[in-house]
């Protein structure tokens, strides 16, 4: 059985940099050098100096660390590790979606495949997609891919009335108002902070709303103790890590709020992939380069709202 302390000097051996969401599981996480949302994890991606990038998350990930750093080799555990966004948007379908919506921005979160982004003029996360979304002009006309329930919140935010994919998560698809209410009622005193790739009768019952990682800032900042948390089930370590005296509640049937595709990220596939230097993530010249514009476009507009 691999340790983390195997694979911590392995990792130091290759001069590899661990990425890991904070969906997978503890022990992944624990032996990553940085652990964050989908926004995090591309602007890390983007700065490293390592030789090899080990991602522990999903496919679309990994591709988007190859497209920033096309020079280094970037290795993924589990190359089914998939994502039903992603897996529901193909290239081919959003060319022929993208027929009836002349002159329309395609902006698209970055939960797709490496072949889409080379279509988008800008990709956006859950953390930043509010803040883009508001930086473009009033009358801009978009087509938002691929989530209908995060471009749903951003429309009723912002106003926008921005043309939605059809596609969601399956595991923030799961919950549904009944399953927010129990929990509710089961823990009065408690908050209820969700992900905006939840459907809207979820969203309407949550108090906070917010990507992994603005989630995980609103609960520390909080004076409040208690927590309902509606999303995937891997961010309850880190909250419990930095909450040691807060209490944090799921689904009464947690399996209901697992992805099993970041699930499939463990330390003995990754210890294996580093070893071999295999299965290596590889994508074309053309798709590299095409698909890294609009996720420049995000980082600078990222910055750029930081600094305003």
């Amino acid at each position: 059985m691999v340790s983390k302390e195997d694979l911590l000097l392995l990792k130091q051996q290759k001069n590899a940099l661990v990425l890991a969401h904070y969906y997978t599981l503890p022990e992944v996480q624990e032996v990553a050098d940085f652990v964050g949302d989908s926004l995090g994890l591309s602007q890390k991606a983007a700065q490293t100096d390592a030789d090899i990038i080990l991602f522990a998350g999903v496919h679309f990930m990994a591709e988007t660390a190859k497209i920033l750093n096309p020079g280094k080799k970037v290795l993924v555990p589990d190359m089914d590790a998939g994502c039903s966004l992603a897996d529901g948007c193909a290239a081919e379908d959003l060319k022929e979606f993208m027929r009836d919506y002349p002159g329309y921005k395609v902006l698209a979160y970055i939960n797709c495949s490496a072949e889409v982004k080379t279509m988008a003029d800008i990709i956006v996360t859950s953390g930043n997609a509010l803040h883009i979304v508001n930086a473009l002009p009033k009358d801009e006309k978009i087509v938002f891919v691929p989530d209908r329930n995060l471009g749903d919140y951003i429309n009723r935010q912002t106003g926008r009335q921005m043309v939605l994919w059809h596609g969601d998560c399956c595991v923030h698809a799961r919950w549904n108002a009944a399953m927010v209410r129990r929990l509710k009622e089961a823990h009065p005193q408690a908050a209820v902070v969700a992900h905006p790739e939840c459907r809207r009768e979820v969203l309407e019952l949550a108090d906070f709303v917010g990507s992994t990682a603005a989630m995980l800032n609103h609960v520390q900042s909080s004076e409040k103790n208690e927590f309902v948390v509606i999303t995937e089930n891997g961010i309850l370590h880190e909250m419990r890590k930095r909450n040691p005296g807060k209490t944090f509640y799921s689904a009464d049937d947690e399996k209901a709020c697992i992805c099993r595709s970041m699930k499939k990220n463990n330390l003995e596939n990754m210890y294996r992939v580093l070893a071999d230097e295999r299965p290596e993530l590889l994508l074309d010249e053309e798709t590299i380069a095409k698909a890294r514009l609009p996720i420049q476009r995000m980082l600078s507009m990222s910055q750029s709202l930081r600094r305003g």
